[in-house]
């Protein structure tokens, strides 16, 4: 049973994927997808976390209003092709983003939501190398400051959010002079992720295989082998193959996904277990 928990489109994430939302959906069926998660961004509320090509963040929160009625109806009119979970990926800027972020998770409409960090000091880490080159400056010149700091963040936004999806676990390798290593040659940065692994075991988390990492020249998805050891139709299903090789590389058997409400704002979110062979088998390239 195919299946992803995280997408964005270009109807409503323009900077970051392609597509309207009805277009992600549809591409999701075409590659046997079976149950499929839409979660746009969410909207930030300040306009010193805008991104270059942004004027306000003002226009967001109409925007994700739009994406929840959209997504819905969605959902409706795809309901006998494909499982449709409506959800948002959390944007951990700071600690004040926690009271926004359960806002928006408050929404009977709202199936989940994905725990991710796209930012140390305030900076994005991941957007282009002149914002991770000054977040680097920032905590003292070295990618292993950086990384330690990227995963304190991490540890913070679990804390306080306890969320049922961590998004690309080990997101602040992209951009990083050796976006490859192995986090274990680095003590310091291995404890911290070690430590955050613990508090998403003990939270009952799920940790996403992310291939995007991928398209944009990594070797490895999010997380990296270490880890795991121990965006527009476009982009969906990019490197879904390359992915399932990955988890089989890894002697992975079983995963798991998210049940949603289905629209039954009384019912409540499950966990199910999936074997990596039946999403094998469904998968359509």
């Amino acid at each position: 049973m195919a299946f992803s928990m995280h997408s964005h489109s270009g109807q409503f994430c323009p900077s970051h994927a392609k597509d309207t939302l009805e277009e992600v959906v549809q591409s999701a069926i075409s590659h046997g997808m079976q149950t499929f998660a839409l979660t746009e961004h969410m909207p930030r509320d300040s306009d010193d976390d805008m991104y270059p090509d942004e004027v306000s963040t003002a226009p967001l929160r109409p925007r994700h209003e739009r994406f929840l009625i959209e997504a819905a109806k969605l959902r409706e009119k795809y309901a006998g092709k494909i499982k449709i979970l409506i959800g948002f990926e959390g944007e951990w800027i700071r600690p004040s983003y926690a009271g926004l972020i359960k806002e928006l998770a408050s929404n009977p409409v709202i199936d989940f939501y994905i725990g991710s960090v796209h930012h140390v000091y305030g900076i994005p880490i991941d957007y282009d190398v002149v914002f991770y080159r000054k977040a680097r400056e920032m905590a003292g010149g070295s990618d292993e400051r950086l990384f330690e700091d990227y995963f304190d963040a991490q540890f913070e936004m679990l804390n306080a959010l306890k969320p049922r999806v961590i998004g690309h676990l080990d997101l602040i390798r992209l951009l990083s002079d050796e976006p490859n290593r192995d986090l274990r040659e680095m003590k310091g940065v291995w404890e911290k992720v070690v430590r955050n692994l613990k508090v998403i075991i003990e939270q009952g988390g799920l940790v996403e295989v992310n291939t995007s990492g991928l398209r944009k020249g990594l070797k490895e998805p999010y997380p990296t082998r270490g880890v795991c050891e121990d965006h527009g139709f476009a982009h969906v299903g990019t490197n879904y193959g390359r992915g399932i090789e990955y988890l089989e590389s890894l002697e992975v058997k079983e995963l798991y996904t998210l049940d949603g409400k289905n629209g039954d704002m009384k019912s409540q979110v499950s966990v199910r277990s999936v074997t990596l062979a039946s999403i094998k088998k469904s998968f359509k390239a």
